[in-house]
């Protein structure tokens, strides 16, 4: 893994901003590869029982940023750029914890954020299919996009939660090493600034980053109460049902303000400003509008008609995401009729696999299902027939429809999911 990961560093020619030139990292590569006394450095953090070793180096917590704009002083700090051997470090570090997470079940059911079998896609299926679903009964539903300033700036260091999570304690002490010491310089108009304390905060574009943010937010899903709630990373969106609108603000409004008690609790910001509801009505008569959901600090959260969540558009009739994508597909194809004779029929037909299939393959999951590759949530939801006849038909398998008696019923993933399925 240690070989693997550093070639890929060098072949992408990772900036090493600590002079190592690319022939001494493929040296060590093969140094580190092929020396049995050596590969211990593959044990730098976590053994089964996740027991540490190692320190971690002092040039390793040294972190750059390019600030996208100099004369705005929210962009002190950006993705930041980190040392290429401990990236190769802490990718082994990233393995060993996030198998652990997953063998013991570590993270929330409804965490989808940079878990291995679970995506954008994944999630925004799992929402959508409650959404739908919650409609399809003729109950309003309404939600909370939750935005979080600066979420990775603010991670608490302190171990606590690790403690909590089963780490022996030469590995909490490597993570209170990990975390210590750590630098932060700014390079703008090629000068590099002098070095400052980061007490708090996970590094931007490192790969432990993300990891440890996901275990820093995950006890937060236990205070949504009679509200669902999806998280990916530090996005965040909570929602509820009810046969009534009093119902549905009054739930929606008490889960709002437990969540930010415990976003508070873990010192991280509310962006009250980015932080939007919306109520989804489409099989029901237009409605006043849901009483104002408020912060704790007492500001109305705007509701909005559109919202893009995950890289799909949301609007209260579930509509406009379709015109998007028609939009999209519609300016790719007439880019492609009217230069269609400075192209070959093999270039053509490669850019259609790039720039138009994608669009339209985006949340085609049925297959990963089936599978048993897509997370719970989604892989619940598709249930294989049992027949009870020896047929020809029974040699394949097919998945059990559920019941929809309208068009809007079969746009939930269980129903579409299934019926296409059984269709191929």
């Amino acid at each position: 893994d240690i070989h693997t990961y550093i070639r890929m560093c060098i072949q992408l020619k990772s900036e090493v901003y600590i002079h190592l030139s690319q022939i001494y990292l493929n040296s060590v590569s093969q140094f580190l590869t092929f020396n049995p006394s050596k590969n211990s450095l593959s044990k730098v953090t976590c053994s089964t029982s996740l027991s540490c070793h190692l320190r971690f180096p002092k040039i390793g917590k040294q972190l750059r940023s390019s600030p996208s704009s100099t004369l705005d002083p929210n962009c002190y700090r950006p993705i930041s750029i980190l040392p290429c051997l401990s990236k190769v470090f802490k990718s082994q570090v990233n393995k060993q914890i996030t198998d652990h997470f997953e063998s013991h079940h570590t993270l929330s059911a409804m965490q989808s954020g940079f878990r291995a079998g679970h995506w954008c896609t994944s999630a925004t299926l799992k929402v959508l299919n409650d959404i739908l679903t919650t409609i399809y009964k003729k109950h309003y539903c309404a939600a909370v996009f939750i935005d979080l300033a600066k979420a990775f700036d603010f991670v608490n260091h302190h171990i606590g939660r690790l403690d909590s999570l089963g780490f022996s304690n030469d590995c909490l002490a490597w993570f209170t090493n990990y975390f210590s010491d750590r630098v932060q310089c700014v390079k703008s108009e090629g000068l590099l600034s002098g070095p400052l304390a980061v007490p708090i905060g996970v590094p931007q574009g490192s790969i432990l980053g993300p990891t440890l943010f996901s275990v820093y937010i995950n006890d937060v899903a236990l205070a949504a109460g009679e509200s669902l709630i999806h998280l990916y990373a530090d996005d965040t969106i909570l929602y509820t049902s009810g046969p009534s609108l009093d119902t549905v603000s009054t739930t929606l409004q008490t889960s709002f303000n437990a969540i930010q008690q415990s976003f508070r609790g873990l010192q991280l910001l509310l962006n009250t400003s980015k932080t939007k509801c919306m109520l989804f009505n489409r099989s029901l008569p237009a409605p006043a509008r849901l009483s104002n959901i408020t912060t704790l600090d007492g500001s109305d959260l705007e509701y909005v008609d559109n919202y893009k969540y995950l890289g799909v558009w949301l609007d209260c009739k579930l509509s406009s995401h379709i015109k998007h994508l028609q939009s999209k597909v519609k300016s790719r194809i007439g880019f492609l009729f009217h230069n269609k004779a400075s192209f070959t029929h093999a270039a053509k037909h490669t850019l259609v696999k790039l720039t138009i299939l994608p669009i339209l393959d985006f949340g085609d999951v049925i297959y990963k299902s089936m599978l048993g590759k897509a997370p719970p949530y989604l892989s619940s939801l598709v249930t294989i027939t049992t027949p009870t006849h020896s047929t020809r038909s029974s040699r394949y398998i097919s998945l059990v429809i559920p019941k929809a008696n309208t068009s809007f019923g079969r746009l939930s993933f269980q129903f579409s999911a299934a019926n296409d399925w059984n269709e191929l």
